[in-house]
């Protein structure tokens, strides 16, 4: 099973601010702010959804297709995304842009100040996926994450066009869509993927039921966070899967992105949708005891052991087969 995954490349440079950001501001003059804060630490880190999904399959030893827009800076990264596995030769290098970038400060009280640079991501709207199928011979499923807004619209009609079923996945993005976008970008999904929030929001901008949204996509997939994954068809009782236990919760950004790609991974496997979603809950467990999104490392005889200990022998040796 062939799989892509459109979204967002970027690089996030995290920073920290000893004292707090409420003790520099001067109330009445807060229409001419100009503040410089000197930062204790900077943490450069490797991220955009796409990248860290296809970082998670390709640590599982799936060879996933990275599809998106990146800067003429992306050299580093992209060697780094190869050695773990994921196919970045469809990645689109733009000669004038960086690649997109999150640059962020965090006070003492955990208040941030951070901006986003688009930079490159802008260019993902230039991207045929006939261009990438063609390359990889043929696409079995694409997964069309937080990107450009132009590019997700493309890429869904460009699946509708060529019958290549997709998997729709706005997470960040939901914020800035309007309903109608929304509407057009998960009808006809064999996969909507939302955590609870971006759920009730989902069926709020749309005006769309709980009910009808389920008869416009194959599957719901809905993140439940400590309490696992929920995941609904018309039609068949709901699979509910619970999180292994954590060793840790050091930082919970990116495990989203990992579940996904434990989930896709499980997929491409053929083992169903429930040992799917219990790959995608182990992984999303390993990267929430990790800082960073794509720091961590999977040991398979680990992964293996706590697996069992969470779902089981059945369940570990349908997957032990494919992960081995």
């Amino acid at each position: 099973m062939r799989i892509a995954v459109t979204g967002s490349i970027a690089t996030d440079h995290l920073m920290t601010f000893p004292g707090r950001f409420a003790d520099q501001f001067v109330a009445d003059q807060l229409h001419t702010v100009s503040l410089s804060f000197l930062v204790d630490n900077l943490d450069v880190r490797r991220g955009g959804v796409a990248a860290n999904i296809c970082f998670g399959m390709g640590q599982l030893g799936s060879r996933p297709v990275l599809v998106g827009a990146a800067g003429f800076d992306f050299d580093e990264y992209r060697a780094w995304l190869d050695r773990h596995g994921v196919d970045t030769d469809s990645v689109r290098i733009s000669e004038v842009l960086h690649t997109a970038r999150f640059v962020c400060t965090t006070d003492k009280d955990h208040n941030q100040i951070g901006s986003f640079y688009t930079g490159a991501m802008s260019e993902a709207r230039l991207i045929e996926l006939k261009a990438v199928a063609d390359r990889v011979g043929g696409l079995d499923l694409v997964l069309i994450g937080a990107d450009d807004p132009e590019a997700m619209l493309r890429h869904t009609e460009e699946c509708r066009t060529r019958s290549i079923p997709f998997a729709a996945d706005f997470s960040q993005q939901i914020a800035r869509m309007d309903g109608e976008e929304i509407r057009t970008l998960l009808d006809g999904a064999t996969y909507l993927f939302s955590n609870e929030y971006e759920k009730g929001l989902i069926e709020s901008k749309t005006g769309w039921t709980e009910a009808e949204i389920l008869s416009r996509v194959g599957h719901r997939v809905t993140t439940l966070g400590s309490r696992g994954v929920r995941i609904e068809r018309v039609g068949e009782d709901p699979i509910e899967v619970g999180c292994p236990e954590e060793t840790a919760k050091v930082d919970p950004t990116g495990v989203g992105d990992a579940f996904r790609a434990g989930f896709l991974t499980g997929l491409a496997w053929g083992v169903g949708h429930e040992r799917a979603a219990q790959v995608g809950c182990m992984l999303a467990t390993l990267v929430i005891e990790t800082l960073g999104t794509q720091e961590y490392t999977l040991g398979r005889a680990n992964f293996m052991e706590r697996f069992t200990k969470a779902y089981g022998d059945e369940a570990a040796a349908e997957v032990h087969a494919h992960l081995a």
